[in-house]
């Protein structure tokens, strides 16, 4: 290979980096929602925001979970090239629900103060806004890390089935209470929301359709990290959420983020 060519791929994960870290939302994008068993399932990853965004490469730095788990629990990582792009491969083969599932492990972000209460008035974060006011901080500089976890459905042969609810032990995880495969348009969809597995209240959780991004609908979950959400169209869904902490000493940072989604395809009306 050429240096030129060696140059252009490094320019180009330079360029994917700083997108990743300039940019909200992060989530799984299979090339099929409901593959036919044996079928290859490319899995990018992509981030961005309003549900539209830049595929991520596959970085082995980071990637600290990448796996498919099938409908009676059994798990397998997802294979592919490191650093390429798609990120993965998954070939499923038994007829009902499987998850792909991902999570990184931390980066670090520096951002403006007016950036910063920007993004926390967009992901609903009022508690660090106070905090910060309080502190008088509103206006300065932040030092955060963050960190992803995704999820998304694969109805495969055009089934699902249990497994929609499990529980895979993510950091901050979504998990639905309703089969979001085989949900209708205009139905609620439950979700809990869990931060190391206990119930996360006062979060902001959004679903966003992907033919039309802009009619988000949003929820602050209960007491017991549950919200519901009414999805009222049929397609590709992508569901969010935050959550932020004061940072851990050691990481040099001000604050820490965890971020959730799921992506998947409700039944067509």
């Amino acid at each position: 290979m050429s240096r030129r060519i060696h140059f252009h791929i490094a320019l180009l994960a330079l360029l994917l980096q700083a997108g990743v870290l300039r940019a909200h939302d992060f989530w799984i994008d299979p090339s099929s929602f409901r593959p036919a068993p044996g079928q290859r399932v490319v899995v990018r990853l992509r981030v961005g925001q309003h549900f539209r965004g830049d595929p991520v490469p596959r970085d082995p730095s980071l990637l600290q979970r990448f796996a498919v788990v099938g409908p009676g629990g059994s798990e397998a990582t997802v294979p592919g090239v490191p650093n390429a792009e798609p990120a993965g491969f998954a070939t499923v083969t038994t007829p009902g629900l499987s998850l792909i599932t991902y999570a990184s492990g931390r980066s670090p972000v520096a951002l403006d103060g007016a950036k910063f209460e920007t993004y926390l008035a967009e992901e609903g974060l009022e508690e660090v806004r106070a905090a910060r006011a309080k502190k008088g901080q509103t206006g300065a500089a932040v030092h955060e890390v963050f960190s992803r976890y995704a999820k998304s459905f694969l109805a495969v042969g055009g089934t699902s089935g249990p497994g929609y609810d499990r529980v895979l032990g993510l950091t901050l995880e979504l998990v639905p209470e309703k089969d979001p495969s085989g949900l209708p348009p205009g139905a609620d969809l439950p979700v809990r929301l869990l931060y190391r597995g206990k119930p996360l209240a006062g979060a902001l959780v959004a679903a966003l359709p992907r033919d039309q991004p802009d009619a988000k609908v949003a929820a602050r979950t209960d007491a017991a990290g549950r919200a519901r959400l009414r999805l009222d169209r049929s397609g590709v869904w992508l569901v969010k959420a935050v959550h932020m902490v004061a940072a851990p000493a050691g990481t040099g940072a001000d604050w820490e983020s965890f971020w959730a989604s799921l992506t998947f395809e409700t039944t067509k009306g």
